[in-house]
């Protein structure tokens, strides 16, 4: 008797479906793993943008520089705005990364040029703080 039957049998499709969900199993775990590694890039970037610019501003100001966000553009300024000579820069942060005030520190009340810490955060990043400071550059962690 000739068969004209094709197809896949039962057996055929359900190996197929177990592949596919192993497969599964392996690849979304690393596909959320690495959202949080970018989300941490994307911090660890904002972070030493902004500390550049604090170095940058200490090359030759000695005001006191202050730091504040607002519609997720972080403001610094060296409290002598207005007047001739000040300096202001304005800094896009990421998306989740936030500035909090307290995050721009000083480990002395000097303010000197050698002393200070910048931090950021990202709540949704795998690490989520990460420092700038003039001590030691890029590093994890809060200031």
């Amino acid at each position: 008797m000739d068969e004209k039957d094709k197809g896949f049998t039962l057996v055929e499709l359900l190996v197929v479906m177990i592949i596919i969900g192993i497969l599964a199993a392996i690849a979304i775990p690393v596909f959320m793993n690495q959202r949080n590694k970018a989300r941490d890039t994307a911090t660890k970037a904002d972070v030493s943008t902004v500390g550049k610019e604090v170095a940058t501003y200490y090359v030759d100001g000695t005001g006191t520089l202050t730091a504040s966000v607002a519609n997720g553009v972080l403001t610094l300024t060296d409290g002598a705005a207005g007047a001739a000579g000040a300096f202001s820069t304005e800094i896009k942060l990421s998306n989740g990364t936030a500035f909090t005030a307290g995050q721009l520190k000083y480990s002395d009340t000097s303010k000197k040029s050698s002393t200070w810490c910048v931090g950021l955060t990202n709540p949704e990043g795998q690490q989520k703080d990460f420092k700038y400071s003039a001590a030691k550059g890029l590093e994890t962690g809060a200031c």
